[in-house]
């Protein structure tokens, strides 16, 4: 915290757990305001997950086409997961490329983190870029479901105009790539 934002800070005073599930935990926290007042904030406690902008030799993208019930919708995202308790978010990234598109990278870069929903949630997403793609074994868990594609610049931007890609981490990374390509001449 930088001393000049100390005016904005809000204290956390008392926090109870309202849920706690597999994913997420669910909290109410009484704080108290900058003014001396106190408030209640609902917290949504997430342990945190990555995201992969996978890209092919032939430049295109992989993407995953799935089912997400929260949204009661086929979006189609970048390859993307929970961190496990203590794990590493590039090593999460490399085990969730393989998990679910069957792809192993000889290239990471981490490109950026953020947060999906600072609103309520404390889920940060790790986002990275995965090149020199080998073709390995897909290995979904038991309930994972989905359809890998490969997209080049045109579909990912017309699965975006369709809001078929509609979900902030693929939308953040798809136009970071299309800037990318514009950038160098690509497109």
């Amino acid at each position: 915290m930088v001393e000049k934002d100390s005016h904005l800070i809000e204290k956390t005073l008392d926090t109870r757990t309202i849920h706690e599930g597999k994913i997420i935990t669910f909290t109410e926290q009484t704080v108290e305001l900058p003014n001396g007042k106190q408030a209640k904030r609902e917290v949504v406690l997430h342990p945190g997950a990555v995201t992969v902008l996978a890209i092919t030799d032939d430049e295109k993208i992989l993407l995953v086409r799935q089912f997400r019930k929260p949204c009661d919708r086929i979006l189609v995202e970048t390859p993307a997961g929970k961190l496990e308790p203590g794990e590493d978010p590039l090593e999460s990234a490399k085990r969730e490329l393989e998990e679910e598109t069957g792809y192993r990278a000889a290239h990471w870069k981490k490109l950026n983190a953020f947060y999906t929903s600072p609103g309520f949630a404390n889920e940060l997403i790790h986002g990275y870029v995965a090149t020199g793609l080998t073709k390995m074994e897909q290995k979904l868990d038991e309930d994972e479901f989905l359809d890998v594609i490969e997209a080049d610049a045109a579909e990912v931007q017309r699965l975006i105009d369709n809001e078929e890609i509609y979900d902030a981490k693929t939308v953040l990374l798809a136009y970071w790539w299309l800037a990318e390509r514009a950038r160098a001449g690509r497109d």
